[in-house]
C-alpha cells in the first residue's frame, strides 16, 4: 500500500493545522479575557441592512479607551480603539428584525457618535452598566453624554 502513504500524510498534516488553529483560536481567547474589564461585545461600523456588518468580539476597558479584538482573528492587536472622549451614546435599544439573529440573546444595542461616524455595539445588560459607568466616569472637561 504505497500509494496510500502520501494522501494519509497530507490528510495527517492538514489535521494537525485545523487542531493548530483551533487550539490557537482558544489560547488567544483565554489570553485576552484574562484580565479584568473585558466583555462580550460584536461591533458594526455600517449600518448593514437586515441585521449584517456584526461582528464577534471581545472589548477590553483601558484608562481612556476601549479596545474591541474580533474573535475568529490571530491578531494580538485590537481591531478597533475607541477613545472614550470621542464616545457619545445615541440610543440604547433591543434588536429588531433579524438583527435578533446576528447579535448574541439577550444583548442590548448601543449606537453610538464617534466624532462624525456611528458605531453600534452589542452588549449584554450587565456589561452596558459598566459601559455608562465607564463613560460617565471621564475626567472632568470631557463632554460625555450617556442615554
Amino acid at each position: 500500500m504505497p500509494g496510500l502513504r502520501i494522501p494519509l500524510e497530507v490528510a495527517a498534516l492538514l489535521l494537525v493545522l485545523v487542531l493548530g488553529v483551533l487550539v490557537g483560536f482558544v489560547v488567544r481567547r483565554r489570553w485576552l479575557v484574562r484580565g479584568i474589564g473585558t466583555f462580550d461585545c460584536s461591533l458594526r461600523t455600517s449600518s448593514g441592512a437586515h441585521g449584517k456588518g456584526w461582528a464577534l468580539g471581545v472589548a477590553r476597558y483601558q484608562a481612556d479607551r476601549i479596545e474591541w479584538y474580533r474573535v475568529f482573528s490571530v491578531s494580538a492587536r485590537p481591531k478597533q480603539v475607541l477613545p472614550r472622549a470621542d464616545l457619545m451614546v445615541q440610543e440604547r435599544r433591543t434588536p429588531r428584525g433579524p438583527e435578533a439573529f446576528s447579535v448574541m440573546a439577550g444583548f442590548v444595542i448601543v449606537r453610538c457618535r464617534r466624532g462624525s461616524a456611528f458605531v453600534e455595539l452589542a452588549m449584554s445588560e450587565e456589561s452596558y452598566t459598566g459601559f455608562a459607568s465607564w463613560l460617565e466616569s471621564a475626567p472632568p472637561g470631557q463632554n460625555v453624554s450617556v442615554a
